[in-house]
């Protein structure tokens, strides 16, 4: 009974997700056979191409937030935050606007070829859930490795810094910035960063090494071309995860956050290439998002 009453929520999402991985695991030969049938999204985009949201947002929005900050000298406080994460937002949706018209340019299939097929939501919605949950450990396991390393080098007195969103969250009460910060990450950047880092970098990325792995493997294969196909398709599609999921750890401000946000876009980037939809990882994003604010609010109370 005393064992019953100290069991968590939390203990039973870590339950689900070791079941869920472990089911994974089986079901894909470890991993091996997880992408040999992902196949690549067809598309004209030149290599260059995601430079340019890339630069819109890290470059164009930010400038717009300093040129704000400069008009409005007067704000302080949680004022200052709203109105920077209301620019933000903003420009957000313009460059979300330019992805969406470069992909309904250059993708095979317009937009359902980029990945936004309504029809799909719900199944999307739901197995969103599933690999959020069957990742979970991983990333759990990468926090408690980061605390271990860092905790080894620069002391026992070493705290992963907490996000700046989170930060806010929990600073301040005020009602609208909370609103505007749920929004911001929960609906914006979600659907922002899936676009950019899954949407173009990685399939930029893997359509550069399918073409280096193909080549390859008709010289290399011409006997057994069917196996071939299947080999350098899942080679590439893991190197792209992986190549984008680093890029978008980093672009994270703290170093102690890469490695799990690394496992996270390791499972964003998988769900994308094995469902072929990219609503699938922007609920993932979405509900990770909205569960560390969840419990932020929660753990302060």
């Amino acid at each position: 009974m005393e064992f019953a009453e100290t069991i968590t929520a939390t203990d039973f999402i870590w339950l689900a997700g070791l079941i869920l991985f472990a089911r994974w695991l089986l079901d894909t030969s470890l991993g091996r056979k997880a992408l040999a049938d992902s196949r690549p999204r067809r598309n004209s985009m030149p290599s260059y191409l995601p430079l340019v949201p890339l630069l819109l947002w890290f470059g164009g929005v930010a400038m717009a937030v300093v040129l704000v900050q400069k008009l409005t000298p007067g704000l302080q406080g949680w004022q200052k935050i709203f109105i920077d994460n209301l620019v933000m937002s903003i420009g957000a949706v313009v460059t979300m606007g330019v992805m969406l018209f470069l992909a309904r340019v250059h993708f095979a299939r317009r937009l359902k070829g980029f990945g936004l097929n309504i029809r799909t939501t719900v199944k999307d919605f739901l197995m969103a859930i599933v690999n959020l949950l069957a990742t979970w450990p991983i990333m759990m396991a990468a926090i408690t490795m980061t605390m271990f390393i860092a905790e080894l080098i620069w002391g026992a007195k070493y705290q992963i810094q907490q996000h700046q969103q989170l930060e806010m969250i929990t600073e301040y009460t005020q009602l609208p910035l909370r609103i505007m910060i749920f929004f911001v990450a929960v609906v914006i950047a979600p659907l922002l960063e899936e676009m950019l880092f899954r949407g173009f970098v990685q399939t930029t990325i893997r359509s550069i090494l399918d073409l280096r792995f193909s080549n390859f493997d008709y010289r290399n294969e011409t006997n057994n071309l069917q196996p071939a196909i299947g080999n350098w398709q899942s080679k590439s599609a893991w190197l792209a995860i992986a190549a984008s999921s680093a890029l978008f750890a980093i672009m994270h401000e703290d170093p102690g956050h890469w490695p799990a946000l690394f496992v996270l876009g390791v499972c964003l980037g998988y769900s994308y290439e094995k469902s072929g939809s990219l609503l699938r990882p922007i609920f993932i994003h979405l509900f990770f998002n909205a569960y560390s604010l969840t419990a932020a609010l929660y753990l302060q109370n």
